[in-house]
């Protein structure tokens, strides 16, 4: 298992637009990936459950992934969080 943090740049923190791109970047990976955000957790893979946590702008969130590329999956699914900026 392999944890990331990253911060939220977004101003409106990470609503539909942004959630799509993390769903979409975190499923082309075989590893489990999940968000937790003020002590509440969802899979990175679900558009309702990253929705669901309420990430606003400049929140600090945990990346965690399991599996086969779990390496490369946080890493990825971090850097893109910290990358959305509108």
């Amino acid at each position: 298992m392999v944890t990331k943090e990253a911060t939220v740049k977004s101003s409106t923190g990470l609503h539909a637009r942004p959630a799509t791109l993390l769903v979409k970047k975190a499923s082309s990976f075989k590893s489990d990936v999940s968000l937790e955000y003020n002590g509440k957790k969802a899979n990175i893979k679900s558009l309702i459950g990253v929705l669901s946590l309420g990430v606003t702008s400049n929140a600090v969130v945990k990346v965690t992934a399991s599996g086969d590329d779990e390496t490369l999956a946080a890493e990825e699914v971090a850097k893109l969080i910290e990358s959305i900026t509108e």
